[in-house]
């Protein structure tokens, strides 16, 4: 009889899909009420709060926290918005501001004390976001060139000869229609599902290790992987605000190209 290759170590439970299954925060609570949607609700009172304080409190000689504030706004504003958008992107600074907030606050939740989980570890967080960022940039379209006009201008690039719209349309409407907002939306929450995946693997893996096996070899094991793990967390820190980055950039990037005359 073969020997199995992977041995589980007996106690140990090995992290997987399953732990990302969050029961209601208290009992009797609604099922949809749980961990994610608690950090959801608290992100969002933090960047209410937040922006509420940096637009109402400032000052010439800006303080550390005026200093974020200015900072990350200018950021999306001119480093996002405006190079993707053009000369039509001041009125939708507040939505990508908002965006980038509420993507990076629930990101990094993944690595703050207690949480310890990314709300976008959950897919259904991951495709809200990219379903109004669908509304956004088709609304604008529709709006700017008409349904019609629109549709023509996503399924049929100018130039394109005639023989070869059969073959184009389809697969334009595919790609600039249906494709983008799963792609959007599985880009952030495959990055999230991974790096907290990991994180687990190696926290709990080197816990367990270090304290519940007597093998002095596994000891050792446990405390590399510990210490392992915090570079993890270094580097899932730049995950989640780059991924934050990304959603934002390709949402506006989609503004941008909804509003152009020609694709």
């Amino acid at each position: 009889m073969a020997t199995p290759l992977l041995v589980p170590l007996e106690g140990f439970e090995l992290p997987g899909v399953h732990s990302f299954d969050k029961p209601p925060i208290w009992h009797g609570a609604p099922s949809w009420f749980n961990l994610p949607m608690l950090m959801a609700i608290i992100s969002m009172i933090l960047i209410i709060a937040f922006w509420l304080i940096m637009s109402n409190k400032r000052s010439l000689v800006p303080t550390k926290g005026q200093f974020v504030g200015e900072f990350t706004y200018n950021f999306v504003r001119d480093g996002i918005a405006r190079d993707q958008i053009g000369h039509d992107f001041k009125k939708f600074v507040p939505f990508l501001v908002a965006l980038f907030s509420f993507i990076l606050v629930n990101n990094i939740w993944g690595v703050f004390p207690v949480f310890v989980f990314p709300t976008i570890g959950k897919v259904g967080w991951a495709y809200g976001l990219a379903i109004m960022s669908w509304v956004l940039y088709n609304a604008v379209g529709i709006k700017k060139h008409g349904f019609f006009g629109y549709m023509r201008r996503s399924v049929l690039p100018s130039g394109v000869p005639w023989p070869m719209w059969f073959i184009i349309i389809p697969i334009e409407f595919v790609s600039n229609i249906i494709l983008r907002p799963i792609t959007l939306s599985l880009r952030l929450f495959a990055n999230m599902f991974a790096g907290h995946l990991l994180i687990l693997i190696f926290v709990l893996g080197g816990e367990y290790l270090l304290f519940e096996s007597e093998s002095l070899f596994n000891n050792v094991a446990g405390v590399v992987s510990l210490i392992f793990s915090m570079a993890i967390f270094g580097l899932e820190i730049f995950v989640e605000a780059f991924q934050a980055y990304i959603f934002t950039l390709l949402t506006a990037q989609y503004v941008g190209t909804a509003l152009a005359d020609e694709h």
